[in-house]
């Protein structure tokens, strides 16, 4: 077997065809009617803890696979002189409107569209951003590596990127592959089960902990939302996600590094399931 350069990308697995991609825009729909001040306060400390700032006076911010616009709020918010949101999933765009329509309908500072985080010319037309924020999107693309490598593209030398993607769990990562096929593959009321079979798996541990605590179902109430997000939002995105691709921590750091970034934060969950967080900062001397 042919030895690989260091840092050089795993090769890609993309999303055969004949598979539909997840309709990400529609569950992040659902999920706007639960946006309130304190899900967005919630976006605005997981940012300021992500990033390792109290806020984004005067600092550019793109968001790449904006979802339902909330983290861009966020970082309007929390003062960034300029926001772009893009996303490839036309639903998601709308949502991300509807957000902006709702809590900063006279902002001129924030854009949103539809692009696709493979688009090497998008890309390079945006121009650079001090921040670069792409979190649980790029493995979802089908070219997670090619994503990987163009969303640095963006990044202004000596600024952030910041990129959450799913841990590489060997055999259970192939398994939960397969699963999501299953689930896309399915008419409607056929996904039901499956999404009620991962509910008992990932949430039945922290339901009985809670409950021998006498807390019970505490992982439902505003305090415990992580991210600002809601746990039944999480679990359709994380069933229906397709395409799926995994990294090691050892892998996306090495990626990077090779690419005159450095590694300014590290946030992984360890053996199981979910996503591993990074913080790289451009060097001020790369090209």
């Amino acid at each position: 077997m042919a030895e690989r350069t260091p840092g050089a990308a795993p090769a890609m697995v993309a999303a055969p065809d004949e598979v539909p991609r997840f309709a990400f825009g529609r569950n992040w729909a659902r999920f706007l009617a639960l946006v309130d001040e304190d899900r967005i306060s919630g976006a605005e400390a997981s940012l300021r803890a992500l990033l390792g700032v109290q806020n984004l006076i005067g600092k550019s911010f793109l968001d790449i696979g904006s979802g339902s616009g909330l983290f861009s709020l966020a970082a309007h918010r929390l003062g960034a002189a300029r926001v772009h949101s893009f996303d490839c999933d036309l639903g998601s765009v709308a949502c991300a409107m509807e957000i902006k329509r709702r809590y900063a309908p006279q902002v001129d500072t924030w854009t949103i569209e539809r692009g696709s985080a493979l688009d090497k010319w998008y890309l390079k037309a945006l121009g650079k951003f001090d921040v670069v924020y792409s979190w649980g999107v790029l493995h979802h693309t089908g070219a997670m590596w090619r994503a990987l490598e163009l969303a640095a593209l963006p990044v202004a030398q000596g600024g952030q990127l910041a990129v959450a993607i799913y841990n590489d769990q060997g055999r259970a990562s192939r398994f939960w592959r397969q699963y999501k096929l299953a689930y896309n593959r399915l008419p409607e009321v056929g996904r039901w089960p499956l999404l009620w079979l991962a509910a008992v798996y990932f949430w039945s541990p922290r339901i009985a902990l809670d409950a021998a605590r006498g807390r019970p179902l505490a992982m439902f109430r505003p305090g415990q939302r992580v991210r600002g997000m809601s746990p039944w939002t999480d679990l359709v995105d994380w069933v229906g996600g397709y395409p799926f691709e995994v990294a090691t921590p050892k892998q996306i750091v090495s990626f990077y590094l090779a690419r005159h970034f450095s590694l300014e934060h590290l946030a992984t969950c360890g053996p199981r399931a979910g996503c591993n967080e990074f913080v790289f900062r451009k060097s001020a001397v790369s090209s």
